[in-house]
Formats: structure tokens, sequence, C-alpha cells
């Protein structure tokens, strides 16, 4: 309701919101996955519908935590980003998301077909493929939707390096479910019922938005928690 926003070429933006909060909904309508029934997306000066949807995806890579993978071979989901990629090329990007080893590991390496929505793979591999996905497309600009929410620690570290990697000199928008990933962002924006309730850097939002200073403690609580138990 009323979003308004600019991102400047290669900032770190970051949307942060309770659940439901819209955070997803603007991200797909930056990705052009949905269009809005009101008002405008400009990239440059230009309105998103005014360019043609295969040069607009061209400039996105979108990473979510249910990235979808085909019932094909490793290399040919890999492959999805550049069509006219090189097996060397795959091979490089798989190695650069952190993906290279295991899958040497699997039946038939890349030719390994990993079943209907890449179930004969785990979460994490899934995960990393999708990255490799996305590096190998090179776009300009990075959405990243939640990409470790279902990750476990072990493959939340590999897959954070991964992502690292991915978004040198980009564009880089992230909705984040573990708040620690983005303090260092250029700008964050607290979306609260479809409305930016506040925006500022990490250290501005603590002393000044309660909306967010309350999702903080409580990703600080539960982080103090689980290392409790670890």
């Amino acid at each position: 309701h009323g979003i308004s926003m600019e991102i400047p070429e290669g900032s770190f933006i970051a949307l942060v919101g309770p659940s439901g909060s819209g955070k997803s909904t603007i991200a797909r309508l930056i990705a052009s996955l949905w269009d809005v029934s009101s008002g405008s997306i400009l990239l440059g000066d230009t309105d998103i519908r005014a360019i043609p949807q295969e040069a607009y995806s061209d400039k996105i890579a979108f990473v979510s935590q249910d990235n979808y993978l085909f019932n094909m071979t490793v290399r040919e989901n890999i492959r999805i980003g550049r069509a006219d990629a090189t097996d060397a090329e795959v091979e490089e990007a798989a190695k650069h998301s952190g993906c290279h080893e295991f899958i040497l590991e699997l039946e038939h390496g890349y030719d390994t077909v990993v079943g209907t929505s890449g179930g004969h793979l785990s979460g994490g591999e899934r995960q990393r493929i999708s990255i490799a996905r996305a590096m190998l497309k090179a776009a300009p600009i990075i959405i990243l939707d939640e990409a470790t929410a279902y990750t476990d620690p072990e493959n939340e570290a590999a897959i954070q390096a991964s992502i690292a990697k991915l978004v040198v000199g980009k564009t880089l928008i992230v909705i984040a479910h573990r708040l620690s990933t983005i303090v260092d962002a250029d700008k964050i924006l607290v979306i609260d019922r479809g409305r930016v309730a506040a925006e500022g850097t990490h250290e501005e939002l603590v002393a000044e938005s309660p909306l967010y200073g309350q999702l903080w403690n409580a990703h600080v609580a539960s982080r103090d928690t689980a290392e409790e138990v670890a």
C-alpha cells in the first residue's frame, strides 16, 4: 500500500518485517513475476512493463527458499541460467557455488537426474544448485528471498559463502530471515502490513524503530538459545 523506494545501482538493500507483511510480494513485483495494478516500477527511467519480458528477465537473478529443480540432469538444471553455456562454464559456476564436490559424488556426476522437484537431493544441495544457476546467469540484479531459511547450520555456512561470491559488484535485494545477515546493508526497509514502516541503517533502526527493535531482539534471543542448545 503506497510503497515507494529507490534502489541505487550497486547497492545492498534489505527488506525485513513480520511474516505476511508483504516482503515477498515486493520482491516478486520487482522481478516482474507479478505486475503492479497501479503505479509503476522503473528500471532507470523505463517502466519495466515496456521492456520485453525476456530482456528484463536477463537482468534479474531470483533465488528463493523454494527454488524449483526440474526432473533432468544436474548439468541441465544449472544451464537454465544461461542456455548457451558450455559444460566448462556450468562446472565453473558449480565450483563457485560450493556444489562441485557433492555433484561429483552423485551416481552419474553432472549427468545425474535430480528427480521431480529435485527430490533425489537434500534441501541444501538443491539450494546450492539454484545459486550455481544464478551465478551462471550473471545478471546485474540479484534478489534473495529468504534463501537460507530452511537450511541447517552446516549448509547455511556453505550457502552464505556461495552468495558472497554471487553478489560481488551487483545490485542486491535481500529478504532477511536471519537479521544478522543484513546488518551491513546500505539501507534496510521495515515492511509492516504492506507499507514501509521505517527505513535506515541497522544502527539507525535499532535506535529509532520499535518494530525493528522487536525483530532484532527476537533474533538475538533465538540465536542465543540455539547457541545454548549447541
